[in-house]
């Protein structure tokens, strides 16, 4: 592989790790870029999502900048942020946060935007915003506590990870699954391949170069 077709993934974590794979994409290097994820006064989600991921982005290439190894590979850094109207749902950490934020999604719709970052190794920052209208049925008592109980909510915007069990709460969605997982995959292999990153299996069909 030479040094252009290395690819660092911003980011430690494991769903973003398998959608790449499932791509054909093996990270050469994880670089969990963490920032400070507090909305701004009065920003709007997709915003937050933006700023983000171009943050993650930019500390990586900062980071990496003449490193001998990845100094020159493709970057790519993502944010997901779960939104009920303008509010802005937390990453659970807690129990409590968990319940809330099961809480308020129980039998509504909410967005989920999921902003990427593709760094070039010229340097080159190219960014997609992703959304999606997910409607959850409404829940139980019994439906939340069980879910809360899996462990699966934690570290997850809105308190759910749609790729576990929580699937079973959705009655409809609109836009990209992978992008609701964490990573939209046919926007971030358009900007790769944009960009002259080797895209495979299949990736290119029905995209413009």
């Amino acid at each position: 592989m030479s040094p252009s077709q290395k690819l660092v993934l911003a980011s430690g974590s494991p769903r973003r790790i398998e959608l790449l794979q499932q791509a054909g994409i093996e990270p050469a290097h994880l670089f969990p870029a963490d920032v400070d994820e507090t909305p701004q006064r009065a920003e709007h989600p997709r915003s937050l999502a933006k700023r983000l991921a171009l943050a993650k982005a930019e500390k990586a290439h900062k980071a990496l900048a003449g490193d001998a190894e990845f100094g020159n590979a493709f970057i790519v850094s993502a944010d997901t942020v779960v939104a009920v109207g303008r509010r802005i749902l937390p990453k659970a950490e807690a129990i409590e946060d968990a319940m809330n934020c099961l809480g308020l999604l129980s039998g509504r719709s909410h967005r989920v935007y999921t902003a990427v970052c593709v760094v070039t190794p010229a340097g080159r920052f190219r960014q997609r915003l992703v959304e999606a209208r997910v409607r959850f049925k409404r829940l139980s008592r019994e439906d939340m506590e069980s879910y809360v109980g899996s462990g699966e909510w934690r570290g997850k915007a809105g308190g759910y990870a749609i790729q576990g069990l929580a699937g079973t709460f959705v009655v409809k969605l609109v836009g990209s699954y992978t992008g609701v997982v964490g990573l939209p995959l046919y926007e971030t292999m358009a900007m790769l391949a944009g960009e002259g990153f080797r895209v495979h299996h299949g990736w290119l069909t029905g995209q413009s170069a």
